[in-house]
């Protein structure tokens, strides 16, 4: 998405837009749905290109307990200097980079909407809670004993 730059009036960005799946294919991202940026640009009185922006949307993540796909919301407020990038001798400025910047920073690094511990299990395998593994249900609650007491 590139923007023609013009010194004399400020540009405004209300459209809802599509990352390419190229961006995001080596990152925690599945996809990325509803991508809305609404703001505009400007050069201000240093003749820098300013931008105050609201990017909005949806990624798909996996869970990091289940791995399941989850729907994370994200909302981004910027309000900044932006570098211009010269393409074929001309002033344009490249959204695309801009947004994939800012829209990586918003990836967690661990999300989860799992509540119910007790629901993830496998074959011989349970997730227990920090509770569950104090209880007295230890198997190795009688070799603990043994390093607490004192010769």
């Amino acid at each position: 998405m590139f923007i023609d730059l013009d010194f004399d009036k400020e540009f405004i960005i209300n459209q809802n837009i599509v990352i390419p799946k190229d961006y995001y294919k080596d990152s925690e991202v599945v996809d990325i749905n509803n991508l809305h940026i609404f703001g505009k640009l400007y050069y201000d009185s240093n003749d820098t290109i300013h931008g105050i922006f609201d990017i909005d949307g949806k990624m798909i993540i996996e869970d990091a307990i289940s791995l399941e796909e989850i729907e994370y919301p994200f909302s981004i407020k910027y309000d900044d200097i932006l570098e211009e990038t010269l393409k074929n001798d001309e002033n344009k400025l490249d959204l695309f980079e801009f947004l994939w910047e800012n829209i990586v920073l918003e990836v967690p690094l661990k999300f989860t909407e799992v509540t119910n511990f007790s629901e993830i299990k496998g074959d011989g395998w349970k997730l227990i809670s920090e509770d569950e593994e104090i209880s007295n249900n230890n198997p190795f609650s009688d070799l603990l004993k043994n390093f607490d007491k004192k010769e």
